[in-house]
């Protein structure tokens, strides 16, 4: 694999580059992150549902670290369902993509003190090129008529199902719009989790991957209105 990791880019979305805190709930981009990192293993061969779990099938590392460490802990264990597998692997996963992130100079470390002695951290962007790319890919997805490369497909169904509009600088009708152009492309790639697993289109351990983020996000936030 190469190139920046799907929980990365959703980090990156999620994070005002200027003040370097979140812009959403950190409950939903903890569950959003844990899917990507399924979602990869699985657009990688790596991991297939059956008979009601995730397991791993091929244990040969993808050259992704944090990947390749899930990669690893599911080999070493037994099979678990889509849902169990987003709420075990969510603890912990923000501060080690913000670590790997500071490491390679995408982001910095402002470490503040609130009321003499609670530790705030925020995380400015320093080098803006990679959240400029998944921005790039987004939109000219949204743009589009066609159906984007298959990593773009996945992130824009992430982006549909952690409610990231915002994120993406829209608002109104323009986030309704963008919306639903998202689920449409979600749908078109078969990562929505709603169509038959019988259909040849769909990618069955995407797919319930992507149904279980959306339930684990409507149990935390609630139904999207």
């Amino acid at each position: 694999m190469t190139g920046v990791a799907l929980a990365e880019e959703l980090l990156l979305l999620a994070y005002d580059d200027e003040t370097g805190k979140a812009t959403m709930p950190r409950i939903s981009l903890d569950l959003g992150m844990a899917a990507a990192v399924l979602i990869e293993l699985a657009l990688a061969g790596r991991i297939v549902y059956s008979e009601g779990s995730l397991a791993a099938v091929d244990p040969t590392p993808i050259g992704e670290p944090l990947a390749d460490e899930v990669l690893a802990r599911m080999a070493a264990d037994l099979p678990r369902s889509p849902a169990s597998w987003v709420q075990r692997l969510r603890h912990g996963l923000r501060d080690r993509i913000l670590g790997d992130l500071c490491a390679r100079g995408v982001v910095r470390d402002v470490d503040e003190t609130e009321l003499g002695f609670i530790h705030v951290h925020r995380y400015p962007t320093v080098d803006p090129a990679v959240e400029a790319d998944t921005r790039r890919r987004l939109a000219e997805a949204l743009a589009s008529g066609e159906l984007p490369d298959e990593r773009t497909a996945a992130l824009a169904t992430l982006v549909a199902v952690l409610r990231m509009e915002p994120a993406l600088g829209l608002t109104g009708d323009a986030a309704g719009e963008a919306r639903h152009r998202l689920e449409e492309i979600a749908g078109g790639a078969g990562f929505s989790g709603t169509v038959s697993l019988d259909d040849s289109v769909v990618r069955p351990s995407v797919g319930l991957v992507v149904a279980a983020l959306g339930h684990a996000v409507n149990a935390a936030l609630g139904p999207r209105r």
